[in-house]
């Protein structure tokens, strides 16, 4: 099992920032970062339900797009307006939808995406070639279309309370601090949520510090549809203490990359181990073949 520091010290500035995955946000400015976890995401789609009217049942929004969820281990959801997330760790990763398949190749999670990171195919990068790619267009073009499909995934977790919470029927529901996981894919997204861990870099604070308010703004598509992308703004007012609750709860957000990273190797080893496999079974083939001949 991979070992990683896991003691919160915000007088290590240095150690702690590169432990929660701050490194990567850092580096640019100096230029001009297994138990199942609730996932964070924002919905684009309207939640639709049934509402009586005057006595009738009627199909209606009963939860607008836009909003924050959170899908629950038990396979429920929450909704809020906006979030107040409280980052414990940041990672990166490469992800890649499979429609043959009708799964998700994904890499392990690193501190960055400078090197190579095996897949759960067996392969590295969710078959992204290594290294900066300098003539795009001089690639193949299936090459090209697959790279197209890899995204770049900017991994937080950490706490989250919605606001002004409802549930998949649009009922209010108590507002709850909750663990989560949010994999952001989106381009926009990704570079929109890494604001907040520079300007937190620059002030030397770790992003367990402080809350980040997040919401979404609409944005528009040329078939006319929307999407909706996640706005930031950091509480640098108020500073959060640390404790030792605090301290439990990294140490198993960090167990929990750790295990995830642990699944992948396995499934990497597998993967290459069938393909020597088939290579070795192959090569016999081919030998009993020519001395038939």
């Amino acid at each position: 099992m991979t070992t990683e520091i896991a003691t919160l010290n915000s007088d290590n500035f240095a150690e702690m920032a590169k432990a929660m995955g701050m490194s990567v946000d850092m580096a640019k400015d100096t230029k001009a970062k297994s138990s199942t976890l609730p996932r964070l995401r924002i919905w684009n789609q309207p939640v639709m339900g049934q509402v009586e009217v005057k006595g009738k049942q009627k199909n209606m929004e009963v939860v607008p797009a836009g909003m924050y969820r959170l899908q629950m281990p038990d396979g429920s959801f929450i909704y809020g307006e906006t979030a107040r997330i409280r980052v414990f760790v940041q990672r990166f990763m490469y992800k890649r939808y499979d429609a043959d398949a009708k799964n998700y190749v994904k890499t392990l999670m690193a501190e960055d995406l400078n090197g190579d990171l095996k897949d759960n195919t067996g392969g590295l990068n969710c078959g992204k070639p290594a290294g900066y790619i300098q003539d795009f267009q001089a690639l193949p073009d299936d090459m090209k279309a697959l790279i197209k499909q890899i995204k770049r995934v900017r991994v937080l977790l950490g706490e989250v309370e919605l606001v002004n919470a409802v549930d998949e029927e649009g009922n209010e529901v108590a507002s709850v601090v909750h663990p989560f996981i949010w994999e952001i894919d989106n381009k926009d997204a990704f570079k929109t949520m890494g604001q907040p861990f520079t300007m937190l870099a620059k002030q030397k604070r770790l992003p367990v510090q402080h809350h980040i308010e997040v919401a979404t703004e609409e944005r528009s598509l040329p078939t006319g549809a929307s999407f909706f992308l996640p706005t930031a703004t950091v509480d640098f007012e108020n500073q959060i203490d640390l404790t030792d609750t605090d301290q439990t709860t990294f140490s198993d957000f960090i167990e929990w990359i750790n295990n995830y990273n642990d699944y992948i190797v396995n499934a990497w080893n597998d993967k290459r181990t069938q393909s020597e496999e088939k290579e070795i079974v192959d090569d016999f083939i081919d030998i009993e073949v020519e001395d038939e001949a």
